[in-house]
C-alpha cells in the first residue's frame, strides 16, 4: 500500500481551510498529520475532522504551529497575516515546505517570508486555482499586446468577511497587467475615486471593490478602448477550485530547492 503524502494545515477552521480538510478527506494519496488554529479558537484541542462534518481523524488542533507541523511533509497555510511570521518561522525550523495562500502582508511580514523562503521551499499565491493562473498570463499578454490607449480597470468582487481589499487576486491582476506594459503597480495604480477627479490618465490601471454577502470570488480586467471593450473574467463557484490547487501546490513542492515560488512556476507558466 503506497505511504500517503502528510499535511499540515495552518488555519485550519477558516474557509479555505476547512475545504483543504474536505479535499485531503477526498484524495487517495494525502493524509492530514497536523492542524493550526488561533489560541482562543474553540476547535483547539478538538478533532480536526469535526470541522469537516466528517469521521474523527485522531489529529488535534493545536495552537502552536512547532506542534502542529510534527510529522508533516508539507504545510499550507491561510491564515490571518499576523499569524504569518509565527508559521514560516516554524516551518524553517522544522524544514517543512510551505504553501502561502494568505493575502494582506505588511511589509515587515513579507520581509519574514522572504527571509524563510532561503531556507525552506515555499509556493505563495494569492490565488490558487488553475483559471486564475492562466488569468495572470492572459492579463500580461493582453497589455503586451494593446497599447495604453485601452483603459485597463480592475474590478472584483468577495463575501463580506473579507477583510484586506483589493483582493491578492486583483494586485496580482494589475502586477500582470504592469508587468506587459513594462512599468509597475506602485506608479500606475489608482486605488479609489471620488469627487472631482478630473480626466482618466493614459496608463493608469484602475481598481474597484465590492464586498457583500456569500460571493467566493469574482475579477474582472477590462482593457476599454476606441469602440471596443475587451474583458477577462473569472467567477469562482466553489473554494475547492482554490483548494485543489492548493494540494497540487503542496505535492508539488516537497523536495524542491529553497526558494520563493508561484502558482505560475507549479504549473508550468512562468
Amino acid at each position: 500500500m503506497t505511504q500517503k503524502t502528510a499535511i499540515a494545515l495552518l488555519g485550519i477552521s477558516g474557509r479555505m481551510g476547512r475545504a483543504l480538510l474536505t479535499g485531503i478527506h477526498q484524495s487517495t494519496d494525502l493524509r492530514l498529520s497536523g492542524g493550526l488554529d488561533s489560541p482562543d479558537s474553540p476547535w483547539v484541542n478538538q478533532d480536526a475532522g469535526l470541522l469537516a462534518g466528517s469521521a474523527t481523524t485522531g489529529v488535534i488542533v493545536s495552537a502552536d504551529a512547532s506542534k502542529a507541523i510534527q510529522g508533516a511533509q508539507a504545510a499550507i497555510a491561510f491564515a490571518l497575516p499576523q499569524a504569518t511570521p509565527a508559521v514560516v518561522a516554524a516551518c524553517v525550523a522544522a524544514k517543512v515546505p510551505l504553501v502561502l495562500g494568505t493575502t494582506g502582508h505588511s511589509a515587515e511580514q513579507r520581509a519574514a517570508i522572504d527571509a524563510a523562503a532561503k531556507q525552506i521551499p515555499m509556493v505563495m499565491a494569492s490565488n490558487f486555482s488553475l483559471g486564475v493562473n492562466l488569468l495572470f498570463k492572459l492579463s500580461e499578454l493582453a497589455a503586451r499586446t494593446l497599447n495604453t490607449d485601452y483603459d485597463a480597470e480592475i474590478f472584483e468582487a468577495h463575501h463580506r468577511h473579507k477583510k484586506d481589499a483589493p483582493s491578492g487576486t486583483a494586485l496580482s491582476i494589475g502586477e500582470a497587467v504592469a508587468k506587459g506594459r513594462n512599468t509597475t503597480l506602485d506608479k500606475d495604480a489608482v486605488w479609489a475615486r471620488h469627487g472631482e477627479t478630473g480626466a482618466r490618465e493614459t496608463g493608469k490601471i484602475g481598481f474597484s471593490v465590492l464586498r457583500g454577502g456569500d460571493i467566493v470570488g469574482d475579477h474582472t480586467l477590462t482593457f476599454a478602448g476606441a469602440g471596443e471593450r475587451i474583458e477577462l473574467t473569472h467567477r469562482a463557484h466553489d473554494r475547492m477550485a482554490f483548494a485543489s490547487g492548493a494540494l497540487h501546490a503542496a505535492r508539488w513542492v516537497i523536495g524542491k530547492p529553497a526558494r520563493l515560488y508561484s502558482m505560475q512556476d507549479v504549473l508550468g507558466l512562468s
